[in-house]
């Protein structure tokens, strides 16, 4: 009888569990079994590793009992990432690779039925748990786990600063490493070391610069990118909307490395991270049929959501109040916290989702309520059930509310174009650096008593503030978010304090949606 163990993981929303794969070979009736709470396709690996051992020219114990065992029994385990430890298991129990060699190395792969490696989810997810999980009195060059991934997981792994992986393109590429013997492996361009490389944060953005006119509507996506905050676009069909909002992430500051591997590492997971897309700020667009599970996440083992897929970036809801309510209301949480947690009976798994908000809707079914261009045809029972479709909690947690009107003729034709995406990001930056250096955040994530502490106002706003909260009726947190909003603009102007001018543009972003012709 022999055992064998093979490190590799598992992933649990954003989190990368170690598998300890283990391998008994016994003699009794030829049988295959794989246990350890597998989902189908974990499970199909029996076929897999059995065609990838045999198509190699590599020995499979055929005449033995093979138990395969993805320890802890209680942590699930998805796709195909567990047949390269699982076959590696197989060949070092039958004794065609030297067990000890394996100790310290972390793998995962999907196998071809003829040996060769496909990439899998989840490899930038797998060397961040690696990175955490380092002692720090562990010298430097065993600080981390060595991981072995294929081609397209391993470069993408090797974002992590100090990640030590390797890349292989087939199964016998792993195996000649490991081969029992203490002689030298001679390094073949199917095994090799992935070096960490500093790569380039890219500006691959759409420009604003497109867009003539909505000065308005430009002024307040340059608030949101200098405050971080949510914006509700209202406006009739053709004048806009979608242009601005597919043109905001531009606005936004560089990401820092941190930002840049947990927007990947999320992107990663979804099956959706290129590296060509390395710190670009992601901009989610689901269209207006998704259902809450699309929008937040879930499923068996969970999978991130849209706005999990946005985290540091941007969440574009065009047509708001046609998504299912179901949906808009699962944005209230995540709009507050940054996080997302999916709890199901078997296991809870947590993902980040610090997204902004951009939201673009008609004001009436027929889209030319207010509109100088057409004429509404929609009764005001209409206009009221149509905007009746966001609930207030929704709008109280949405800071700003602009209104993006119709443009005539000759203010598109032959018209200049507005100002460049690169000068409103560099007011954005100088205003954001301003936030930071006073409260090492961004105005939007003030709470409790920070709001009064950078938003001190003089005795004339306050006074102001307080008469135009009692005539539009706000509730505690719209006052908050409106005190946060003109701490923002202030910021954009290099003031020190929050003046009467800076509260009344805010109160002016803060007006509810109104049903009237």
């Amino acid at each position: 009888m022999s055992l064998a163990l093979v490190h590799s993981r598992a992933l649990l929303g954003l989190e990368a569990r170690p598998v300890c794969v283990e391998v008994h070979l016994a003699n009794g009736l030829p049988s295959f079994t794989l246990v350890g709470l597998a989902e189908t396709e974990v499970k199909e690996a029996r076929e897999r590793v059995r065609s990838a051992i045999q198509n190699t020219g590599l020995e499979f114990p055929a005449n033995k009992r093979i138990t395969v065992n993805l320890a802890p029994a209680d942590l699930p385990k998805d796709s195909g990432r567990f047949d390269l430890p699982i076959a590696l298991g197989i060949l070092a129990a039958s004794g065609q690779v030297d067990a000890r060699k394996i100790e310290g190395y972390e793998f995962a792969g999907e196998l071809s039925l003829g040996g060769d490696l496909r990439p899998v989810r989840g490899a930038l997810a797998m060397s961040l748990a690696l990175a955490q999980q380092a002692a720090p009195t562990e010298s430097a060059a065993r600080r981390l786990p060595k991981l072995v991934l294929p081609e397209g997981s391993a470069e993408e792994a090797a974002l992590v600063p100090g990640a030590e992986i390797y890349r292989a393109h087939h199964l016998l590429d792993v195996v000649r490493q490991f081969l029992p013997g203490d002689g030298q492996v001679e390094m073949l361009d199917g095994w090799r070391k992935v070096e960490p490389t500093e790569r380039p944060f890219r500006h691959s953005y759409l420009d604003l610069a497109d867009v003539k006119g909505q000065a308005a509507a430009r002024r307040a996506l340059e608030i949101a990118a200098a405050g971080g905050h949510s914006i509700l676009m209202m406006g009739a069909p053709g004048s806009g909307k979608s242009m601005l909002a597919q043109r905001f992430a531009g606005l936004l500051p560089d990401m820092t490395t941190q930002e840049a591997l947990e927007s990947a590492a999320v992107a990663s997971l979804g099956g959706r991270f290129s590296l060509d897309r390395w710190a670009v700020r992601p901009t989610c667009s689901p269209h207006h049929t998704a259902s809450a599970v699309a929008l937040v996440g879930g499923g068996s083992p969970p999978r991130p959501g849209e706005i999990s897929l946005a985290h540091r970036g941007v969440l574009f809801l065009d047509e708001l109040p046609e998504f299912p309510r179901a949906a808009l209301e699962a944005l209230r949480e995540p709009l507050e916290s940054g996080m997302i947690t999916i709890s199901r009976a078997a296991q809870r798994a947590e993902f980040p989702a610090r997204f902004q908000l951009v939201a673009a809707m008609n004001p009436c079914p027929c889209g030319y309520l207010g509109s100088l261009l057409r004429a509404c045809r929609c009764s005001p029972d209409q206009v009221a059930r149509y905007q009746g479709k966001l609930s207030g909690p929704l709008l109280d947690r949405i800071d700003l509310h602009v209104e993006v009107g119709s443009l005539a003729a000759d203010e598109l034709v032959n018209a200049p174009p507005g100002e460049a995406t690169a000068a409103i990001r560099v007011r954005v930056v100088r205003a954001r650096d301003r936030a930071t250096a006073r409260q090492g955040s961004s105005n939007q994530a003030l709470e409790g008593q920070a709001i009064d502490a950078q938003c001190h106002l003089d005795e004339s706003a306050a006074k102001f503030l307080n008469t135009a909260a009692a005539r539009l009726g706000w509730s505690g947190r719209g006052i908050h978010r409106c005190l946060k909003v003109a701490r923002t603009i202030a910021d954009l102007a290099g003031a020190r304090t929050v003046q009467v001018t800076h509260v009344a543009e805010a109160v002016q972003y803060r007006r509810a949606l109104k049903a009237n012709h």
